[in-house]
């Protein structure tokens, strides 16, 4: 199995190259971020090609942090802001050589919403077909992130049919899949072949993934077992130093 660093929760202290460095040092073979827009790309494409990591994803700007924003992309009368964060992801992206953009919808809900999210994604697929990098959305759970507008995996599965873009895939994260479904193998196959990437931690903490109520010694194997041949994203908050918790590799090595 492999496993993929998401620099956005680990090694958190670190300048970014830095905690690329000690992803590669902890053993993970990939790394993936949020928001790597303060160092330059050319940077981190230097760094990943030292250490020999790919870069599975970035994501969109989340607007204004301060002001609550999310996301754009859902967001009615935001089209011009949604489509310049899109293009700003997939410029770096392509820079930085990252496989994936995942692009944020933000806090709305109703049709407009819907409308508006559809035709962006259609953009930036296009944008994605252009450098060759794949598009990504993800479900959150309403429990975790109140008034995200994707928070349902079959409402993920409508919109990715309806868009009907090979490059736009679903990115499925075990957390917010323990907090959205009964059954998180049965949303798994809901998603099916749309599954783009997945991230797992601990429920309900959401820090090193050997504690808690989701047993991933069964579950990240069982994901694979299904088809899914991508790197597992470990996408948690560690309990003290982010090295001194990663024993959790050995479950699968």
């Amino acid at each position: 199995m492999k496993f993929s660093a998401n620099l956005g929760f680990l090694w958190t202290e670190l300048e970014l190259c830095d905690a690329i460095r000690a992803a590669a040092r902890g053993g993970f073979d990939a790394v993936e971020v949020h928001w790597p827009y303060i160092t330059h790309a050319l940077e981190v494409a230097l760094v990943l090609e030292e250490t020999g990591l790919p870069l599975l994803s970035l994501n969109t700007v989340a607007g204004d942090l301060a002001r609550g924003e999310f996301g754009l992309a859902a967001l009615p009368g935001r089209q011009t802001d949604a489509q310049n964060a899109i293009d700003k992801a997939f410029a770096y992206g392509a820079d930085a050589s990252s496989h994936n953009v995942h692009v944020l919808a933000g806090l709305a809900s109703g049709p407009e919403a819907e409308a508006t999210y559809i035709a962006n994604l259609r953009y930036a697929a296009a944008r994605g077909r252009e450098y060759g990098i794949g598009v990504l959305i993800e479900p959150l759970s309403e429990s975790a992130n109140s008034g995200y507008f994707l928070n349902r995996f079959d409402q993920a599965v409508d919109l990715v049919d309806r868009i009907a873009e090979p490059n736009v895939k679903i990115l499925f994260d075990c957390f917010h899949a323990s907090l959205i479904a009964d059954d998180i193998m049965a949303a798994v196959e809901l998603v099916g072949p749309r599954l783009g990437h997945v991230q797992f931690s601990s429920v309900p903490a959401r820090q090193e993934p050997d504690r808690g109520e989701v047993d991933y010694s069964i579950l990240l194997p069982a994901i694979a077992a299904a088809g899914y041949g991508g790197f597992f994203g470990a996408e948690y908050h560690p309990a003290t130093r982010t090295e001194d918790g990663l024993g959790w590799m050995e479950m699968f090595r």
